[in-house]
């Protein structure tokens, strides 16, 4: 759904074609710091330096046994937890966030910011809170959003915007604020995340055909500046998208289905790996060559899988809500443990302080109290 990380992506993005992969780096600790609770879900983080911002259904934030309302946008201090000042409010749930220099965009199910209209996204001033001029009419939902290549990338379930044409994507211009008319994909279903890259943006989602063609299935890739299908790029996504990522090394994406999966691919669209869950996989995020996975799993296959399998002929292991695999999709140590039916909604690194962050609907990592969001480095 709808992270930096997507963004700070831009910094090692491919441009299609075999790119050498690095040597993946140590995973992040597997123990949560110190954070505020939450009473209520976190759908979508976002990171500015030491500033985490956490988007979701929540009225307050709780820190040091002192609450603070907060509704439906706070922001952290990430090396403390404290709960900064910063203090928007959404009237309705938000659901994804990304950061482009002084300005936060938020997407979700709100109509306005602080008292003034907003209809499903929205720009706010990063330091003061307040909602700047970007306002626009969706007919339809905003599920996340994505910055790059000067542009703002919206992606959903909607029919138009400003009254003009955009099934279910759209694009505006990060400068202006406009939209992008000359950015017109469309696809035939719910797009649920999008990727960028310099030369690719990635969507994942419900969706079985992309501009007409249905050999776009569920995750395709089209350019930044016109939204053309990439024709080079080839997936078959064995299910539902809930999420992709990108990096040097390919695109990664996290699946529902019968046992949900984790699935890396190449460049061209072919499986690299997938490792298979007992439980849907929502959420995907890259750092240093690891895949960090979130979902409402609890367990996950000991091997790597093939596309089309179903258990796990070598066994399972115990992974609640979180894991971690290395760029051949092995499972690594990691192991965190969150709690809850539905667990984790949303992962998001910050590759410069070696962080990740978590958010969904527990309440423990590691049989310590983490209530709907964690913080790990």
């Amino acid at each position: 759904m709808r992270k930096l990380s997507v963004f700070l992506a831009l910094v090692c993005a491919f441009v299609g074609g075999a790119v050498p992969a690095a040597t993946p780096a140590a995973a992040v600790g597997a123990r949560a710091q110190a954070a505020p609770s939450f009473n209520g879900t976190v759908w979508a983080i976002a990171f500015r330096g030491d500033v985490v911002y956490v988007g979701g259904s929540f009225t307050a934030v709780t820190y040091r046994g002192r609450s603070f309302e907060r509704r439906r946008l706070a922001a952290l201090d990430a090396r403390t937890g404290a709960v900064l000042r910063w203090q928007p409010a959404a009237d309705g749930t938000v659901r994804a966030l990304a950061v482009a220099g002084p300005a936060v965009y938020a997407a979700g199910d709100f109509d306005s910011i602080s008292g003034q209209s907003r209809d499903a996204v929205a720009r706010i001033d990063a330091s003061t809170g307040r909602p700047t001029r970007f306002a626009h009419r969706v007919t339809g939902d905003v599920a996340t959003l994505a910055v790059g290549n000067g542009r703002v990338y919206v992606g959903g379930s909607f029919s138009a915007v400003d009254g003009v044409t955009r099934r279910n994507v759209a694009a505006f211009s990060h400068s202006s604020g406009a939209l992008d008319r000359s950015w017109r994909p469309s696809t035939g279903g719910r797009v649920r995340s999008l990727a960028v890259t310099r030369s690719r943006i990635y969507l994942g989602g419900e969706f079985h055909q992309v501009n007409g063609s249905r050999a776009a299935d569920r995750l395709a890739a089209v350019h930044p500046a016109t939204g053309s299908l990439v024709r080079g790029f080839r997936p078959h996504a064995p299910a539902n998208v809930m999420d992709v990522a990108a990096d040097a090394r390919g695109v990664y994406t996290a699946t529902g289905g019968p046992g949900g999966r984790a699935v890396g691919y190449s460049a061209s669209g072919a499986i690299r790996w997938t490792h298979l869950f007992d439980g849907d996989v929502h959420t995907i995020a890259v750092m240093g060559g690891i895949a960090y996975v979130g979902g409402h799993f609890d367990r996950a296959c000991r091997r790597t899988s093939t596309v089309r399998q179903l258990g796990c002929p070598g066994g399972y292991t115990a992974r609640v809500k979180l894991a971690a695999l290395d760029g051949r999709g092995r499972l690594t140590g990691w192991n965190p443990r969150a709690n809850g039916t539905i667990g984790t909604h949303v992962l998001t690194t910050y590759p410069p302080r070696h962080r990740i962050a978590a958010g969904g609907a527990f309440t423990r990592i590691g049989g310590t109290g983490r209530e709907r969001f964690a913080l790990f480095n």
